[in-house]
C-alpha cells in the first residue's frame, strides 16, 4: 500500500525535506498535456478527495442516471481500518464524505456515503461506497459526470494517467505488464497493473483512478509500490510468477484492475455477488 498519509508526511518533516516532494511540479505529476488526436485530455473531473487518500465517482456500462452514485478507491483506504487477508466486508453503514473536484481540481462540492457497499484487500484492493445522491442529482447540483469503469481487461502498452483527487495531480504514464501475483506483507492481490517508471505516485494517491487516454474509462485503482527495494513487506511489494520466482521492482509502483467489478452490480447498481460472471471474492 502507498503509507498512510501522515505517516507519508512526518517521514518528509524528519528528512528534513518538508512538504516540497508532495506538492512540486513534476513531468510525472503535472497538468495534463495536450491530447494527441488519438488520446482524451484526461482531467481530474469526478474525482474525489478523502480524508487519507483519493478516490472517484465511477458508474458502471449500465447503470441508470437515477441510480445512487458510487465512489472508488482503495481496500486500504477503508475509515474503519485494513480488512484482514480474507475478510470481505458488504453492506456496512457509512457517512464518509468525500471531496467533489471539477476540471481544474477546484473542490465544487461535498459528497457523503450512505453504505460501504464492497470493501476487500484479498485478490484485489478496493472499497466501494454508495452514495446518498443520484447521479444526475449530482451533475445537476455541480456539472460533474461520472467515470465509466471499462468492463474488459485492459492491455500493456496503453497510456493512462493516474488522477489524484487528494493531491489534485495528474501522473502520465503507461501499462507496463501485469503482476501474475502481488504481494506485500499479509496480502496478495491477483493479475495487478505495473506502471512504467514515470509514474512516480506517493502517499495520498491511493484510491486513485488509473484512467485509459484513449477511451476516458477507468481501467484499475492505484494501490501500491515497492518504495525501499524489500521483498514483499509493507509500502515494498514482490511480484510471484506462476512458477513461484519473485521479482523485486524498486521504485515502481501498481494499481489493481477493475474490469471484473461491473459484473457484480446490477438492477440500481445494487452489489449482487452472485451475479453471472461475477467474480470478486465474497464474505
Amino acid at each position: 500500500m502507498r503509507k498512510p498519509l501522515l505517516a507519508t508526511l512526518t517521514a518528509l518533516v524528519i528528512s528534513g525535506a518538508g512538504m516540497a516532494p508532495a506538492v512540486a511540479a513534476t513531468d510525472q505529476a503535472a497538468p495534463a498535456k495536450k491530447a494527441s488526436p488519438t488520446l482524451k485530455a484526461v482531467s481530474l473531473a469526478g474525482t474525489v478527495a478523502l480524508s487519507n487518500c483519493s478516490g472517484s465517482v465511477i458508474r458502471f456500462p449500465n447503470s441508470a442516471d437515477t441510480d445512487p452514485g458510487l465512489v472508488l478507491s482503495n481496500g486500504h483506504c477503508l475509515e474503519t481500518g485494513f480488512p484482514e487477508p480474507g475478510e470481505v466486508i458488504v453492506n456496512q453503514a457509512s457517512s464518509r464524505s468525500f471531496g467533489l473536484l471539477n476540471s481544474s481540481g477546484t473542490r465544487v462540492g461535498t459528497l457523503r456515503a450512505s453504505k460501504v457497499a464492497y470493501s476487500t484487500m484479498t485478490d484485489t484492493d478496493v472499497t466501494i461506497y454508495q452514495l446518498t445522491r443520484s447521479y444526475a442529482s449530482i451533475r445537476n447540483t455541480y456539472g460533474i459526470s461520472p467515470l465509466t469503469v471499462q468492463d474488459t481487461h485492459p492491455a500493456a502498452g496503453t497510456a493512462i494517467t493516474v488522477a489524484s483527487g487528494y493531491w489534485k495531480r495528474l501522473y502520465n504514464c503507461n501499462i507496463d505488464g501485469f503482476a501474475y501475483r502481488l504481494k506485500e506483507g499479509d496480502w496478495t492481490w491477483k493479475d495487478s497493473v505495473r506502471y512504467t517508471s514515470a509514474c512516480q505516485t506517493i502517499g495520498g494517491t491511493s484510491g486513485s483512478p488509473v484512467v485509459d487516454q484513449a477511451t476516458g474509462k477507468v481501467v484499475a485503482v492505484n494501490n501500491t509500490g515497492n518504495e525501499d527495494g524489500e521483498t514483499c513487506t509493507v509500502n515494498n511489494p514482490c511480484e510471484v510468477d506462476a512458477n513461484g520466482n519473485v521479482t523485486v521492482r524498486e521504485g515502481i509502483n501498481y494499481a489493481q484492475e477493475t474490469y471484473q467489478i461491473p459484473a457484480c452490480f446490477t438492477t440500481r447498481n445494487q452489489l449482487n455477488l452472485n451475479a453471472s460472471g461475477c467474480v470478486l471474492p465474497k464474505p
